[in-house]
């Protein structure tokens, strides 16, 4: 098959990887320019770059929308695109161009966490499994039918960074067996649940300020979801900004005010967390290890050397 790729970073890389390596002909590439938003300065393996080493040609486009895109895609006679991390929408015009359609590789188990950080607010909301979907592009955004799907467990000390390795290690092998499938005539495509579905925003720095009111298990998965590279979860202490490094579930149940740095347990420090914990049903948050705003790594027993005070 003649393809045409939309990709975009490190999800990107590896699906025009696995397209240079499947055998079919890679006529064009459509990429983003590269970014400054603080999500899209990591996993940023260039597309561009993979694909002008192979001598396949090389468009960059914020959007698809623009008359010479048509055009280049038209000459290219693409018998299917395959899109990985594409930051925009793509008209129909585009997707149904292809004599196969437009399959798209989206990093969560569809219906599930359609759009964007998909393993973030997995990982944060608790989720047992994360994976990879490949499916036929339609109108609605990461709504169609399912060709292949992935899972890979979620362990209990698991970060965002763990499972972003064990996913997009999934990519080429999706990308390859789809492929196959494609080629073969396949059209027996498994439909998503809708009923089942969700969708996501992109996050922002905003998202990842720790909210005391929440319970200790949800801010340590919050924690756990924003590992390095990432933004890190982060409160304010005596007016600077704490980074969260590492934390856990206090064994002990503390009672009063969300965000009150209260005691010492293990190798940490507690705070007061959850809604309930006025009533002193709710167990702390162990902080453990904290960066600085002058990027310094610390253990949080050297942060908070007294008891008492509050993080906001």
């Amino acid at each position: 098959m003649r393809v045409v790729m939309f990709g975009y970073q490190t999800w990107g890389h590896r699906t025009l990887r696995a397209l240079l390596d499947s055998g079919h002909e890679v006529a064009l590439v459509v990429t983003h320019p590269k970014s400054e938003h603080a999500y899209e300065r990591i996993w940023s393996d260039s597309v561009a770059d993979l694909a002008e080493e192979h001598g396949v040609p090389v468009l960059i486009r914020n959007r698809p929308d623009d008359e010479e895109l048509m055009v280049r895609l038209k000459a290219a006679d693409p018998d299917l695109i395959v899109a990985n991390n594409w930051r925009t929408w793509i008209p129909p015009e585009i997707f149904a161009l292809p004599r196969h359609g437009t399959l798209n590789v989206h990093d969560s188990l569809l219906p599930a966490y359609a759009g964007f950080s998909p393993i973030i607010w997995a990982l944060i909301n608790g989720e047992k499994e994360v994976g990879v979907t490949a499916h036929m592009m339609d109108a609605e955004l990461d709504a169609g039918d399912i060709v292949l799907q992935r899972a890979v467990p979620v362990g209990p000390d698991d970060t965002a960074t763990d499972l972003f390795h064990r996913t997009v290690d999934l990519i080429g092998p999706i990308v390859a067996e789809s492929l196959e499938l494609i080629a073969s005539g396949r059209k027996d495509w498994t439909p998503q649940d809708r009923s089942k579905a969700s969708f996501f925003h992109k996050r922002a720095i905003e998202d990842s300020r720790i909210d005391w009111t929440w319970t200790a298990e949800e801010i340590a998965r919050l924690v756990r979801a924003q590992s390095d590279p990432y933004p890190n979860a982060f409160t304010h202490y005596d007016g600077e900004r704490i980074r969260v490094l590492k934390a856990s579930v206090s064994r002990g149940r503390y009672g009063g005010t969300p965000g009150r740095v209260f005691i010492r347990e293990g190798d940490g420090v507690v705070i007061v967390a959850g809604s309930d914990a006025r009533r002193g049903r709710s167990h702390g948050l162990v902080i453990e290890r904290v960066r600085t705003e002058d990027g310094r790594d610390l253990p949080a027993t050297e942060v908070f050397t007294t008891m008492g005070g509050y993080l906001r």
